[in-house]
This record gives C-alpha cells, sequence and structure tokens, in this order.
C-alpha cells in the first residue's frame, strides 16, 4: 500500500465523544443550577443514556420547573458554543506525533456544527498537529460525509491519487461508501458509540483496526 497522505476523522476517532457530551452537560448545569449542578447534571446524563441525546434539555429543564423555549435555546447555546474539557486518546496523540515526525501530511475531515467541532479542535490542540482541519458544514451541508467533496480537496492540494490517500473513521453509516468508489483506502477504527454497526460491504472499510496503534502495522514506513 503506497500512502502519502493521512486523514482521520475527530469524533470517537480521535476521542470520546461522550467525553464532549459530558463537558457540554457539566457547562449547561452550571448556567442553571450554579449552587448545585450535579443535580442537573445527573438527570442529564439519566436521560441520555434511557432517551439519547435529542430530548435532554428538553426533559431536564422541564424536571427542574426551568422549561422554556429560550432556556432550551440558551442551553443548546451553551452546550454548542463552550470550551471542552476533553483530551486526545493517548493512541491517537502518539501516531498524530509519529506521523507527523515522518512528514506525512495529516488532516482531519469532520462533519457537525461548524463551531463546535471548531472548539473541539482547539480544545484539543489539533491545530498545530494536522495541515488543515476539513470541517465540511464549512463548505454547506450537502458536502458533509459521506460526500468525498473535502476528500477530493485534500488530494488537489497535496497532488496525489486517491488511493494514496488512507482515511480513519469510525462510522461505517457514512464514512467510507462514497470515497470507496473514487479509490481512497479507508479504515475503520471500532470504538465509540457506532463500534458495533454492522453494514453490507458497500458501506465497510477496507480494513478494521481496535486501536490507532495498529496503524504502524497496516501503513509501514516503507510504504510511505
Amino acid at each position: 500500500m503506497k500512502i502519502k497522505v493521512i486523514v482521520f476523522d475527530l469524533d470517537d476517532t480521535l476521542y470520546d465523544e461522550i467525553t464532549f457530551v459530558r463537558s457540554g452537560f457539566r457547562a449547561v448545569s452550571e448556567y442553571f443550577l450554579p449552587q448545585s449542578p450535579h443535580a442537573m447534571f445527573a438527570k442529564m446524563i439519566e436521560i441520555l443514556e434511557d432517551a439519547g441525546r435529542g430530548t435532554v434539555f428538553d426533559k431536564t429543564l422541564a424536571a427542574f420547573g426551568l422549561r422554556t423555549k429560550n432556556n432550551i435555546k440558551k442551553a443548546l447555546s451553551i452546550y454548542r458554543s463552550h470550551i471542552p474539557d476533553i483530551k486526545l486518546n493517548e493512541d491517537a496523540k502518539e501516531m498524530l506525533e509519529h506521523y507527523k515526525n515522518q512528514n506525512i501530511p495529516l488532516y482531519i475531515v469532520t462533519d457537525g456544527n461548524k463551531i463546535v467541532q471548531a472548539n473541539k479542535i482547539k480544545a484539543l490542540g489539533l491545530q498545530n498537529q494536522v495541515k488543515k482541519a476539513f470541517i465540511t458544514h464549512r463548505y454547506g451541508k450537502i458536502h458533509a460525509k459521506p460526500s468525498p467533496y473535502c476528500f477530493v480537496k485534500i488530494a488537489q492540494l497535496e497532488e496525489v491519487e486517491p488511493h494514496e490517500i488512507v482515511y480513519i473513521a469510525d462510522n461505517s453509516n457514512k464514512d467510507f461508501v462514497e470515497i470507496k468508489k473514487l479509490g481512497f483506502h479507508t479504515v475503520r477504527i471500532r470504538q465509540g458509540m457506532f463500534q458495533d454497526v454492522q453494514k453490507s460491504q458497500e458501506f465497510e472499510a477496507h480494513e478494521e483496526i481496535k486501536s490507532l496503534f495498529t496503524l504502524k502495522n497496516i501503513l509501514k514506513s516503507e510504504s510511505l
């Protein structure tokens, strides 16, 4: 495998996304119940585990007698704009440093709210680790994954062919299906909320790993 460029997903690939969720819940709890934020935080976690993220703020604020349209909007704003307390996974930290030291161009392609994703990248110090982080929504939601738009831009920037680029990500629902058709190499890391998802071969990556440390076995130095 001749790989010249490495591209990483962000959430549940380089860090555990649940830590961002918890960080956001803490920020919201501290705003609405500064004297006893732990109670509200615990309620949010309970609702998250029972019903998922979609109704967390609505149900939590209702439980504390604080549910109004403005408060729901405020909670969402705080969640999205707060500076998160998150850190890179150890394997991500080591692999980023390893391939950066080999002068391999490193990129990120991630979906999500532009402010949220930018704050994550800054909190993780990734602006100093990669050449560029492509937040797909900056180019319009039409170019979010599975669109290959940002990957094609990386190939053009680096003047390489798709098969010389590898993308490492966690979500087989959308991360690999379209870029595989263009010849990009793909690696799925089985961790995070999508680790147990099983899709048809069309959607799955070329290879699977359980830790980014395993990249050293797949992307051997002589192939770079």
